[in-house]
């Protein structure tokens, strides 16, 4: 009887520990699975930022340049200059033609003043009176377009200082003095220095775990420091590769015969909070993230 209890309790512990390790390994693989497929995380995600395509207002020769390619600007600093003494010149014949209307206007006006003075005492007929107030419009909207070109010369004047709009980084610049540049044709990019977030490509199976507002952990490829951000929104739709308009404006659907359907990858955006100086932020750069429960916002800020 001891031999045969002794023998069951060896098989015993045999199949427990088997047992256990199916289960161990059953959890394992459930781990896995549960992170691989479900929780939010993505290599798939990119730095970004707003681009701004800087194109002068005005057409001419470029007399003047202040700034180099990857120079740091602030909002407002003066990136080129182009023709000015061209403009200037403008601006006084502006000045001058408007200064010929406003003459030809308060003579005109003088004239009206003398043939009501005579069309009290019937010496000139109602017909010159009336001819006398046209020319009194006529050189009114005269000198009023004489206004509108001075002002439009000043404006021109202005614009052919090209100032930063934003706090940036240009990028790809190569423009020197003595280059003709023309009126809304780009000459250099401009990164928004204060636009940078990361757009992360969720795969769709993912998005029940992603709210907004939940804090984001984001690893730069390149980078060991790790950053912080906030999922600010998801996006609403995206294009379907699967689908095109036919002839007949009917939907023009490719056959698959795909047994394993692949999830689609949403775009997500993520805000980024306290960037440390030493980061270098370059738009296009990979990173990871990892977003975490909405309740661990509080700890994270």
């Amino acid at each position: 009887m001891g031999v045969i209890m002794k023998k069951y309790f060896e098989n015993s512990g045999k199949y427990l520990v088997t047992l256990l390790a199916v289960i161990v390994a059953a959890g394992a693989a459930w781990h896995l699975w549960d992170y691989y497929m479900r929780e939010p995380w993505t290599r798939d995600a990119r730095l970004r930022a707003d681009i701004v395509g800087l194109a002068p207002d005005v057409s001419g020769l470029v007399t003047e340049v202040n700034v180099g390619d990857n120079a740091h600007v602030k909002k407002g600093e003066v990136l080129f200059r182009i023709d000015t003494a061209r403009y200037t010149l403008a601006v006084s014949q502006a000045k001058a033609e408007l200064a010929s209307d406003e003459a030809a206007l308060r003579q005109s006006q003088r004239d009206l003043a003398r043939y009501a003075k005579l069309a009290a005492s019937q010496t000139v007929s109602h017909q010159k009176r009336e001819q006398a107030e046209t020319s009194v419009a006529q050189a009114e909207a005269a000198r009023q377009k004489a206004e509108a070109d001075l002002s439009l010369a000043r404006l021109d004047l202005e614009r052919s200082v090209v100032r930063s709009p934003v706090n940036g980084i240009v990028t790809n610049f190569s423009l020197r003095p003595g280059d003709y540049v023309s009126a809304g044709k780009a000459v250099t990019a401009l990164v928004d220095e204060d636009t940078f977030y990361v757009a992360g490509y969720f795969e769709e199976t993912k998005l029940q775990r992603i709210e907004p507002g939940a804090p984001v952990r984001i690893a730069l490829m390149g980078s060991s420091e790790e950053l912080t951000g906030q999922v600010e929104s998801i996006a609403s739709g995206i294009a379907d590769r699967e689908r095109s308009d036919a002839a007949g404006l009917l939907p023009d659907v490719e056959p698959t015969f795909n047994w394993v359907r692949l999830a689609q990858r949403v775009p997500v955006r993520i805000s980024l909070r306290d960037v440390p100086r030493d980061v270098h932020l370059v738009a296009g750069r990979t990173a990871t993230v990892t977003v975490l429960p909405i309740s661990s916002a509080a700890h994270h800020s």
